[in-house]
């Protein structure tokens, strides 16, 4: 269970006779960052700072110095850079998470390199085909490593490489149909990530990096139903596929009591609902009942979601203060009694 925040806290004081030195304890122990923790921090602040200032760098050189280096000297120089940093990130003894941000520097390389390669020997090859490339050729380090930041850069090039390929490779293929196996794609990856880890036995991932899947995916189908109605074009396996989701995703969120979900599903139907009210109008007026319309349907979205977070966060705290005994937990206030599921932990 996740530890409760400075927001879950801040709510439980206001609706509770929570005593000044719980609330401090409460604080210092689950909120306030200690001395370990800011060393922490700015070690990961350097070296990310360091492997992107790296790498950039690498980029410019190239780009400033084309002209005047040889074939000889741009292959070699980004291939022994690959091979340096791919050392690194083996043979160093250091922890896990800085050989692993080594890695997807040198994961960057790679791209760097086929970037080189096709320029020098104007390969006349399809953009699609670099990223494909690309891909493919790192996928042995990010399946080994298994490092959040390197499977974003991954699914990205997966999203790009269809993106290209359905304008490049093939022709018959409509916008609907890209839209769908981006959707499906990204579909996928969020329920792998999720559930797998449960399986597997393993760690589970970060909570940033499902919720950029799940933006991802939110923000295609939301595309893609939109981009529909809008030119008249709609593909009813695309609604069936987007109820499934949306219904999956309103679950999720409640289950794991993790309001992003809830939040961008019922802003992204705000959006489709106002994309059909557009297709139907015609004048002014029909823009400003529709405006109207999105300003009344966010003002009453906002207040459910803040409703609905009180809720959550009663029953997140409740459930960790019988695992981990949060100092002088309160008792709630009596107009909070609504709340089932809060008040047996009480």
């Amino acid at each position: 269970m996740d530890k409760p925040d400075r927001n879950d806290i801040k709510l439980v004081v206001l609706h509770s006779n929570w005593s000044e030195q719980g609330v401090d304890r409460a604080l210092s122990d689950h909120v306030y960052s200690n001395k370990y923790a800011w060393l922490r921090f700015l070690k990961l602040l350097v070296l990310t700072l360091g492997i992107s200032f790296t790498v950039a760098g690498i980029i410019f050189f190239f780009a400033y110095n084309w002209d005047s280096l040889n074939k000889f000297l741009k292959l070699g120089a980004v291939q022994s850079l690959v091979l340096i940093f791919t050392f690194l990130a083996l043979f160093i003894k250091q922890k896990a998470f800085i050989k692993k941000s080594i890695l997807t520097g040198a994961a960057i390389l790679v791209g760097v390199m086929y970037a080189v390669f096709g320029q020098i020997y104007q390969t006349g090859a399809n953009a699609y085909d670099f990223f494909l490339a690309w891909t493919i050729f790192i996928a042995i380090w990010v399946f080994i490593s298994n490092f959040p930041t390197l499977w974003l850069i991954y699914v990205s090039l997966l999203n790009i490489t269809l993106v290209l390929y359905a304008k490049q490779g093939v022709e018959n293929w409509s916008e609907s149909e890209v839209f769908i196996l981006l959707f499906l794609l990204n579909t996928l990856a969020l329920i792998c990530f999720l559930f797998l880890p449960r399986f597997l036995k393993a760690n589970y991932y970060p909570k940033w990096y499902t919720n950029f899947l799940a933006m991802a995916a939110v923000t295609v189908a939301t595309a893609g139903v939109t981009g529909g109605i809008l030119v008249d074009e709609q593909d009813y396996s695309f609604w069936l596929l987007l109820f499934l989701f949306f219904g999956l995703g309103i679950w999720m969120g409640l289950l794991k009591k993790n309001l992003f979900y809830i939040a961008i599903i019922c802003f992204s139907w705000v959006v489709v609902f106002c994309s059909f009210l557009l297709s139907e109008s015609d004048g002014a007026g029909s823009f400003f009942t529709v405006g109207v319309i999105i300003i009344m349907a966010v003002t009453f979205l906002i207040r459910y979601l803040k409703n609905l977070q009180k809720k959550l966060t009663i029953s997140k705290l409740c459930i960790y203060h019988t695992t981990h005994q949060l100092h002088e937990f309160p008792k709630i206030w009596k107009h909070w009694s609504s709340i089932d599921f809060s008040i047996s932990c009480l």
